[in-house]
């Protein structure tokens, strides 16, 4: 169910690093937990994010969840889809629903993230 290329956190962002350029989203599990997605504040190209910094924020018919930078990097672009579709992060989380893409400045810190095996470990306890 989770892309097994991609990394998680337990904040439950998903991370796809393709070179030093990194794509970033909620997994499945939280916009499920959320709802119906109603807007998406997006981050600024440009801005500098360390690990675990709020990016943005996700609000639904439920509530407001910030979204965390799992890694620490520059904004090269935000999703801007997502202005008039947010949707796109209910019905498609880890593709067409993807919030930002940053250039990572610390390779090291995926090392701190799970992996698709993990992650859906995580949540298997969370469930208990």
């Amino acid at each position: 169910m989770y892309p097994a290329q991609y990394k998680y956190t337990d904040e439950h962002e998903w991370i796809n690093l393709e070179g030093d350029l990194a794509t970033i989203g909620i997994t499945d599990y939280a916009q499920h937990e959320l709802g119906e997605i109603v807007f998406v504040e997006l981050p600024q190209k440009g801005t500098e994010l360390a690990a675990h910094d709020v990016m943005g924020s996700v609000e639904s018919v439920k509530a407001v969840s910030d979204i965390f930078a799992p890694v620490s990097g520059t904004v090269e672009e935000a999703n801007g889809t997502l202005d008039e579709t947010p949707e796109l992060v209910n019905s498609d989380p880890h593709g067409a629903g993807w919030i930002a893409r940053i250039r990572i400045s610390n390779k090291s810190e995926l090392d701190n993230l799970m992996d698709a095996a993990a992650y859906e470990k995580f949540l298997a306890q969370k469930a208990e």
